[in-house]
């Protein structure tokens, strides 16, 4: 081994390693069909039709669900979602700090109250206890995000909700086929809002989405939210019967997702496999890094793998570490702050913008400080590791390899 740092000038101890390679011609034959079929017609794909139709059902079957509609984002996924719940105008909703700004964003633009809440103890998922501490007389929801694939803690976080009658969004963007006892996550609150852009487990081009419900009535909510208000399953004469936006699925996105889903599983599995190749292979037996465990009966999707640096036994700084892993060409972030909506300008200006300075608002989170010390050291100690499907024996041993490379070039 070259034990020379590639940031130093050293060769690379993974000089390349894979992309995804997860579409194929089986997409490319679902999108030449609607083409053809257009031009043999002369009509042009739309939306609501029967590529979308069938999406929905396969979409809706695959994650436990009774119902969903397919959307065009995963932040439009959220918006569905939570405009569906109908919540009180400046009511209160609890969110995770933790999560993309498209999955905090459309709480204010359903003109309601996001208020974050701190992560439990060693992960980016909120809890329980962390969520219950910030319900006031004004919440009227709770939005939860499982971040990185790993499933927050559902059951318990149900009770809380149980308790103070409150209704749950799961916010599933990064966690396909993630799951707790079996049972997937978006399957255990009103409504799972998935997120099925390009980079996600499975997609439906450049972007998409889906959100999926249990009941009839939350359905057809679902779909009026989704779709300017148009008054679906309604009596004959009416007309739209709620102000939102087009949130629509297009029949060529859900082609490609209809093809992707019958792939997930193996993406899934072969993710999952890699993390598990990695760590036999000698990841956890670093003293550089630790691996979370996982409880009993919670089955992490790994979008990414979240890892724990240590830096008491490491001369270097966690940032230093990943720069180091970087340039032996791994695929680090050493600071997952892009996922902190509550700290960006937006919320921290929000005193003076609506939702906040509406008079209806008897509240204080306008200028409120919600303190996220869970979070705050989460962030300090992890960093985060991409993992490929497309990763093999050859791919898990140049990532060992550069991760011993530069863990024997900083260790104390």
């Amino acid at each position: 081994m070259d034990k020379k740092l590639a940031i130093n000038g050293g060769e690379k101890a993974a000089p390349v390693l894979p992309n995804r390679f997860h579409f194929g011609k089986e997409e490319k034959d679902a999108i030449n069909k609607l083409f053809d079929d257009a031009i043999a017609t002369g009509n042009a794909p739309g939306y609501n039709g029967p590529e979308e139709e069938a999406f929905c059902k396969e979409f809706a079957e695959f994650m436990g669900a009774k119902y969903a509609d397919g959307t065009n984002g995963g932040t439009n996924s959220v918006y569905v979602a939570l405009k569906s719940l109908n919540l009180p105008p400046f009511s209160e909703v609890i969110v995770g700090c933790v999560t993309d700004p498209g999955g905090m964003m459309p709480i204010a633009i359903n003109n309601c109250i996001p208020v974050p809440a701190d992560t439990a103890p060693g992960t980016f998922n909120t809890g329980a206890k962390e969520i219950e501490a910030r319900i006031t007389e004004r919440t009227s929801a709770i939005l939860v995000a499982h971040i990185g694939g790993e499933p927050a803690d559902m059951p318990a976080i149900m009770a809380v909700a149980a308790k103070h009658n409150l209704p749950v969004v799961e916010d599933c963007a990064q966690s396909h086929m993630a799951k707790i006892n079996g049972k997937n996550v978006g399957t255990f609150g009103r409504y799972g809002a998935f997120s099925l852009m390009f980079g996600k487990h499975m997609c439906t081009g450049g972007q998409g989405g889906a959100v999926i419900c249990n009941t009839e009535e939350d359905y057809w909510n679902e779909r009026r939210a989704a779709d300017r208000g148009k008054p679906f399953n309604l009596p004959a004469g009416s007309t739209n019967n709620i102000p939102a936006i087009s949130c629509n699925m297009d029949e060529f996105h859900a082609a490609v997702g209809r093809v992707q889903l019958k792939k997930l599983s193996g993406i899934v599995a072969r993710r999952k496999k890699a993390v598990e190749m990695l760590k036999a292979a000698g990841l956890k037996d670093l003293k550089s890094i630790s691996i979370p465990e996982m409880k009993k009966g919670v089955d992490h999707c790994y979008w990414w793998v979240g890892l724990k640096f240590n830096a008491d036994v490491m001369k270097c700084t966690k940032e230093e570490f990943c720069a180091a892993l970087t340039a032996e060409g791994l695929l680090v972030v050493p600071n997952y702050t892009g996922a902190l909506p509550a700290k960006m300008d937006w919320y921290k200006n929000r005193a003076s913008q609506h939702p906040w300075n509406n008079p209806l608002y008897k509240g204080e989170a306008g200028k409120k400080d919600y303190p996220t010390p869970n979070c705050d050291q989460a962030i300090k100690d992890t960093f985060i590791l991409f993992v490929y499907e497309s990763f093999g024996e050859k791919e898990v041993a140049m990532v060992v390899k550069a991760f011993q490379k530069v863990e024997a070039h900083y260790a104390k």
